[in-house]
């Protein structure tokens, strides 16, 4: 009777305060959201396990392997096939073991494309927020910043500074790929906080006096989320076939450092492409695989962010 009596006393303002608070509480979490979606689509389930396991296992196995001793040369290997003389996958002219490569080649070019992607994707998202937000003077000038490194031929400056530099390592070959992969993020950004900056939502919490850093990071950033994801999950894809790229060119990863990009430079003899294909084609088929399977839970984990968003709007 008490509870009757208190809900009578509230005012409509109040009233419709709690049912707010009642529905939010009984809608479900972003978690739960996240997970419905990847249970409807299976392809995109399967995709999520390929990748954690996958990552996980090309993390923890080189622990226990010797990268000195798996790359010394063994002559009387030479070219063995798969399956033979104890060689899962084969070896390499210098009769190196592709399998061992491959698990720790995997574990540097994956922790390229992770330390690029986290690099690359919050410097582009910060420039493309701020430039969009602010607009005028400021905007003119960090486009003015973007169009000249757009200018610049992006892989011939890398190639420059990586021969420039003496004994470059994986780390450094990320911040330099940083130097310029931020620029596609930054634009896709500023076109949606461009749209986003003349909302209500937006004028309102200028009228209020509200910071405009707490505007640009706590409401506009959160509105852009699935598209924040969507970039970042297709960079991720794709940066995983930079260092591959540059190093099939010979101006990747030093080639005593075993990556993806090592190994399919061996179909640069063309006997390697024809005769020797286990040499370059299980590092490019996990390429494929990885990147199919990165863009399918790309799409799920977009899906959700749009369902908790149209869920806090509502």
């Amino acid at each position: 009777m008490a509870a009757n009596t208190n809900l009578a006393e509230m005012s409509p303002k109040e009233l419709e305060s709690l049912a707010a608070q009642a529905k939010q509480a009984a809608a479900p979490s972003a978690t739960k959201i996240l997970w419905r979606e990847f249970k409807a689509d299976r392809p995109a389930l399967i995709s999520l396990i390929i990748v954690v396991v996958f990552i996980l296992f090309v993390m923890i196995s080189p622990l226990f392997i010797d990268s000195e001793k798996m790359m010394t040369t063994n002559i009387l290997a030479y070219l063995t096939p798969p399956l033979q003389d104890n060689f899962l996958l084969g070896a390499d002219a210098n009769g190196r073991s592709i399998a061992m490569q491959l698990i720790v080649g995997s574990r540097n070019s994956i922790g390229i494309a992770i330390g690029l992607t986290i690099i690359s994707s919050t410097i582009g998202i910060a420039w493309g927020l701020v430039s969009g937000y602010f607009g005028g003077y400021i905007d003119w000038g960090m486009q003015r910043f973007y169009d000249f490194m757009m200018m610049l031929p992006m892989t011939m400056m890398i190639i420059v500074l990586v021969t420039i530099i003496d004994d470059y390592n994986a780390v450094t070959l990320t911040l330099i790929f940083s130097l310029f992969y931020w620029m596609g993020t930054s634009r896709l950004i500023r076109s949606r906080t461009l749209a986003e900056t003349k909302k209500d939502y937006v004028s309102a919490s200028i009228t209020s006096g509200t910071k405009s850093w707490k505007i640009i990071f706590r409401e506009i950033m959160p509105n852009i989320s699935s598209l924040i994801i969507v970039d970042t999950t297709l960079s991720f894809a794709e940066n995983i076939g930079v260092e591959t790229g540059l190093s099939y060119l010979g101006f990747g990863l030093p080639s005593r450092t075993p990556s993806l990009g090592t190994l399919i430079a061996n179909a640069n003899d063309p006997n390697n492409i024809t005769q020797y294909w286990w040499t370059w084609l299980p590092a490019a088929i996990e390429i494929i695989v990885l990147c199919l399977a990165i863009s399918y839970i790309g799409q799920v984990v977009s899906r959700a962010a749009n369902a908790s968003q149209r869920r806090v709007n509502k």
